[in-house]
């Protein structure tokens, strides 16, 4: 608002600014995130992470492949807010102490969102403006993702190897066992991730206007309400719900064996029918189509199969994000406006090549410092252009390179301090305020492990890209 007031930009250049098929984008995967909420996909996620477990170190392997994994498809933000509690459970199942696994979720969520443009924020905004292709952003990023998350393991194991060698009662005295099935049967009810705070969760840490944007909270508590309604959505539904036996009358007996077995058979296929629209999305995507028309398509798709209004679920897509987003677009108009990003990058450009070694090198250290100082969507938006301008006076192929080297050291800078990233805080906040689990991630404990594991990580990624 203050960029048309004081006449930086017209407002006619403000609208312009807006980035329609971005907002698209994250719109259509927020709602297909929704429905695989509801369709259990992240439920049998937290039942693979204690299937057959063999032991503290297995579990920190497991942990980051599978939110690497779902971070990429699913985006790193719902795959912190669904599986911080799975995380904490199984933890204490084992009576080991939380904060390992805590890092390895919130960290190997970053690193594997970077694999896909629909992985976090600023991997849509780079795949939009570089028209790269799904498939090819894919294949690009994929090797260093895959490499970054072992490397990730292998970090983690050392730095706590002693401490994933001990239990919980030997550390502290309060050791407490919990039942397999009270991990695998957790469901995602309101009385676990309720009337939580993001103000409350931070009172250790000191927090800049540079480091975290005000929309954080409203992001946060639109996460936590597309899990919150989900046991309430599955109660109203037929097609889908769970069926509470206490609810069916009890006359004829026969009659209500049948209601119960018909029900059960429809939520099977309508889970059935969510999973294949999900694959067909991502195999629309895999083929080069319209990123952004085949998420709202697929989201669509999903709406129209629920045969329920569609109010509840579209309730719970992060619409303070999306404003969010139509703020800082124009933002960062109306600062390229003045005409200092230009300046400050015509004297750092002759150094920052991406052709030479020392060029991506400096390219990569101006990317993690402003990731962590002005966020990392606005450093994309900023740089992006500018950067991919510089690297197509070279060549075609070293432009793509260019974009998929600021999607990689954008995201994993996020792993720096609990600042750095949505994800570690959503992390940090999840697990503070878990009933009777709850655990303090603090400030120095992320940043002795995100210090070493974000530039070991990014060196070796940056090598890797193609």
């Amino acid at each position: 608002m203050l960029m048309v007031l004081f006449r930086v930009i017209t407002p006619d250049e403000a609208y312009a600014a807006i980035d329609l098929p971005i907002l698209g984008l994250l719109f259509g995967t927020m709602v297909v995130s929704v429905y695989l909420e509801r369709a259990d996909m992240f439920k049998y996620l937290g039942k693979l992470l204690s299937w057959k477990s063999k032991g503290a170190k297995d579990l920190i392997c497991r942990i980051c492949l599978v939110s690497a994994i779902s971070s990429a498809f699913f985006t790193n933000d719902t795959s912190c807010v669904i599986l911080t509690e799975f995380v904490l459970k199984i933890a204490r199942q084992h009576n080991l102490p939380p904060h390992p696994f805590l890092l390895a979720l919130a960290s190997s969520a970053n690193i594997g969102s970077s694999a896909t443009p629909i992985g976090n924020p600023q991997n849509l905004v780079i795949a939009v403006q570089s028209k790269i292709s799904f498939g090819d952003f894919l294949v690009g990023v994929l090797p260093a993702m895959l490499v970054g998350v072992s490397v990730n393991v292998l970090i983690l194991i050392i730095m706590y190897w002693r401490l994933l060698s001990i239990h919980k009662d030997e550390e502290d005295g309060t050791g407490e066992i919990v039942g397999e099935d009270d991990v695998s049967s957790h469901r995602f009810s309101p009385a676990t991730m309720s009337h939580i705070s993001i103000s409350n969760s931070m009172d250790h840490v000191q927090i800049s206007p540079n480091n975290i944007n005000g929309s954080l909270a409203t992001h946060l508590d639109s996460l936590r309400n597309r899990v919150n309604s989900g046991d309430q959505l599955e109660i109203e539904r037929s097609p889908c719900g769970s069926i509470d036996t206490n609810d069916i009358p009890s006359p004829p007996q026969f009659s209500e064996e049948k209601e119960s077995k018909t029900e059960h058979w429809k939520n099977k296929m309508w889970k059935l029918c969510v999973y294949l629209v999900t694959i067909g999305m991502l195999v629309a995507l895999l083929m080069g189509l319209n990123m952004s028309w085949t998420a709202i398509t697929a989201s669509l798709a999903l709406v129209v199969l629920d045969f329920k209004d569609a109010r509840p679920c579209l309730e719970k897509v992060s619409y303070s994000l999306l404003i969010f987003f139509c703020g800082m677009f124009i933002t960062v108009e109306g600062f390229n406006k003045t005409g200092i990003p230009s300046t400050l990058w015509n004297f750092m450009e002759p150094h920052a090549q991406v052709d030479r070694v020392s060029g991506v090198a400096v390219l990569a250290i101006v990317i993690l410092l402003l990731s962590n100082v002005a966020s990392n969507v606005p450093t994309v938006l900023l740089l992006g252009g500018r950067v991919a301008a510089s690297a197509a006076a070279i060549s075609a192929s070293e432009e793509k390179k260019a974009w998929l080297i600021l999607a990689w050291v954008s995201t994993v800078a996020g792993n720096l301090s609990l600042l750095g990233s949505a994800a570690n805080l959503i992390v940090c906040e999840q697990a503070r305020r878990a009933p009777q689990l709850d655990y303090t991630l603090s400030f120095w404990n992320h940043l002795k492990f995100g210090v070493p594991s974000t530039l070991i990580v990014t060196a070796i990624g940056l090598t890797l890209i193609r």
